[in-house]
């Protein structure tokens, strides 16, 4: 079983949709546009979870590069 960690090769922002999408085994860019779209659909409740995530998920080591 994979653990979630936050991405430190694919970062655009905080590494929290590198990490998702390295986890789940899918292409990054798909998750950043789920969160974009969630984003502006829910009036900034996804971007408060978004980083709130950030915070709790940890950073990769860099053992498991």
């Amino acid at each position: 079983m994979n653990k979630l960690f936050r991405s430190t090769t694919d970062s655009k922002l905080t590494g929290l949709c590198g990490g998702i999408a390295e986890w789940l085994g899918v292409n990054p860019t798909i998750i950043r546009l789920i969160v974009v779209f969630a984003a502006l659909c829910s009036f900034g409740t996804i971007t408060l979870l978004y980083f709130i995530g950030s915070i709790l998920v940890p950073k990769m080591p860099y053992s498991h590069i």
